[in-house]
């Protein structure tokens, strides 16, 4: 069970490297709209990573919660550790669908998604900060 927890951690820490680049790529992609210059190829690497990160997201909350079910035998016995993670999954369900209504400027669903995925930044590592407390 503990190279499963550690595991898990792991893939997690990963998952939010991916998610911190594909803030960063979002992020000159949003700069460089706003100055009139789009980033082709950077649009089409952050349209095609991010689901690819929420898929990997969710499925690293869902493993989690499996483990900490198997080894305890409820998913709350870590709830700081399981509510930030819900609500990253929450965050990033509802970053994945505002991202299908992004469609021209779009500005309002585009500031959306912006601020959807500046709350992701912000709980990443939240959470590992948190699953380090459980694995240390």
């Amino acid at each position: 069970m503990e190279y499963l927890k550690l595991a898990h951690g792991t893939f997690n820490f990963l998952v939010m490297l991916l998610f911190i680049r594909q803030g960063w790529l979002g992020l000159q992609i949003r700069k460089n709209r706003l100055a009139g210059t789009p980033l082709v190829q950077a649009i089409k690497r952050h349209r095609r990573a991010g689901p690819i990160a929420a898929a990997l997201g969710i499925c690293g909350f869902l493993v989690g919660a499996t483990l900490a079910f198997i080894d305890h035998g409820h998913i709350l016995h870590y709830p700081y550790h399981f509510l930030t993670g819900s609500t990253l999954v929450l965050f990033i369900g509802a970053s994945f669908l505002v991202s299908r209504r992004l469609k021209g400027p779009a500005p309002p669903w585009r500031t959306i998604h912006f601020a959807l995925g500046i709350f992701i930044l912000v709980l990443y590592p939240l959470q590992v900060l948190l699953g380090l407390g459980i694995l240390l």
